[in-house]
């Protein structure tokens, strides 16, 4: 039997997951540890309070309640739009693809609006879903690839071209709350590119959506943001291209049949969809509707 604390190859074990998917849950904060002496430990006892938490009960008889139609997660403009335009009766909560992701695994929404790299592998969504809600019948839609990268006033009159430019030209930063996926996303990028979020001049607080952030560079609050380039689109500043990223829909097998959800599938299959992805420029929509995880 397992001790009364585990290591991280311990509970890996005990959990029959990768180690790797372990650091992903330590990393999100999704599991009980405790960093002690340079090591991750995991208390056997309140790992397996967190095991039955995240229980699914399937046909034992005890069935669970049904996730109200919120979609949760990131903020997305086209997604946006489409929800309320196809009617689907899913409402938003649009607080970050971390905190969509606590909303999925808590049945406090129905769909997880997500887009969250993993920094070992670069993969999109599929690490962070199995870390945060293991063994769970969950299955992730595609809904598009964007361009990520610097919205910037019209004009860019600083000329910022990559994200060596936001610390050497001095740039006031508008940044994205920690639990936004363009937060991590930019926080990797800075990474690979040897620059510290501490070494720029960032812009307080945070902003909540996309929409934000591109309002605050026109009005002239910050010189530049991260964030899609519908956003800049949307309010007539300039965009410069730095990341392709997949944003995908992540539910419970279950609710993926169930009407809001195909409603707001079927509408954004459809030419309407289509052509305002066109208008917002930033988006790639030709593999919509595919299933990239059914775990």
């Amino acid at each position: 039997m397992p001790g009364t604390v585990l290591t991280t190859a311990e509970v890996a074990a005990y959990l029959r997951l990768k180690e790797r998917t372990i650091y992903e849950l330590v990393r999100t904060r999704r599991i009980p540890c405790a960093r002690i002496g340079g090591k991750w430990l995991f208390p056997r006892a309140l790992v397996d309070a967190w095991i039955l938490k995240n229980t699914e009960f399937g046909d034992s008889g005890v069935s669970a309640p049904p996730p109200p139609p919120i979609l949760a997660g990131s903020h997305d403009p086209l997604l946006d739009w489409a929800l309320r335009r196809s009617r689907s009766g899913l409402a938003t909560m649009a607080h970050g693809s971390l905190d969509g992701l606590d909303a999925l695994r808590d049945r406090a929404a129905m769909v997880a609006a997500v887009h969250i790299v993993d920094p070992d592998s670069g993969e999109f969504n599929v690490p962070a879903l199995a870390a945060a809600m293991p063994g769970q019948d969950i299955v992730a839609i595609g809904w598009a690839w964007r361009q990520q990268g610097l919205l910037v006033a019209k004009g860019n009159p600083m000329r910022l071209r990559k994200l060596a430019d936001l610390k050497r030209r001095k740039a006031r930063i508008v940044l994205r709350q920690p639990q936004a996926g363009s937060h991590v996303l930019f926080l990797h990028l800075l990474a690979e590119a040897g620059i510290r979020l501490d070494a720029l001049e960032t812009h307080d607080p945070p902003a909540l959506n996309e929409t934000e952030i591109a309002a605050a560079v026109r009005e002239g609050r910050a010189d530049a943001g991260f964030g899609v380039a519908a956003s800049a689109g949307q309010l007539g500043i300039d965009f410069v291209p730095l990341f392709r990223e997949r944003f995908d829909l992540a539910m419970r097998r279950r609710d993926y049949f169930e009407r809001p959800v195909q409603r707001l599938l079927a509408f954004a299959r459809g030419p309407e969809c289509l052509r305002h992805a066109e208008r917002l420029g930033g988006y790639d929509l030709s593999r919509l509707g595919e299933v990239v995880l059914n775990q």
